[in-house]
């Protein structure tokens, strides 16, 4: 009886300190070129404003060391966000300030040779201010838009 309540409080302390992470937003897309020229594409880190539908500008500084992009949204608003990492072909961020339904989020573009040229979209977030399903829809959303963009510009 003792031994089952210890591994009932031990069961409910892991589950209320593990942040909320569960969500998860993945998509990606085949595009004509080669991975060279789709990463001269994405691989600048304030480039996004180029071929993101939603992004007015971006702006690029530096916090800590670390490259931050200031986005300007068309129709008013603004995201802040971290590069984390960079390496040949990818790189990986997290939103410091938003008007996204989503926190904890972290993310990474990346381009691949899979039989052609994908470029693939990622992140984990929790929700925050939305249920789950807005979250991960508006991401979803945010993902496909920049996606869709990507492989009209990257057309032959």
């Amino acid at each position: 009886m003792i031994m089952h309540r210890h591994l009932a409080a031990a069961t409910l302390a892991v589950a209320v300190a593990s942040p909320a992470m569960a969500l998860e937003a993945h998509k990606s897309v085949m595009v004509d070129g080669t991975p060279e020229q789709a990463w001269a594409a994405i691989g600048d880190f304030c480039g996004i404003a180029g071929w993101h539908p939603a992004i007015e500008k971006c702006e690029l500084g530096e916090k800590n060391g670390k490259p931050i992009r200031t986005l300007s949204l068309k129709g008013g608003g603004t995201i802040v966000e971290e590069e984390t990492a960079h390496a040949k072909n990818s790189y990986s961020y997290t939103i410091l300030s938003g008007p996204l339904p989503v926190e904890k989020y972290r993310s990474t573009l990346k381009v691949e040779e899979m039989g052609g040229t994908m470029i693939d979209w990622s992140g984990k977030f929790a929700a925050k201010g939305a249920p789950d399903a807005k979250a991960k829809e508006v991401i979803d959303g945010i993902y496909q838009a920049g996606l869709d963009s990507l492989a009209s510009k990257l057309k032959k």
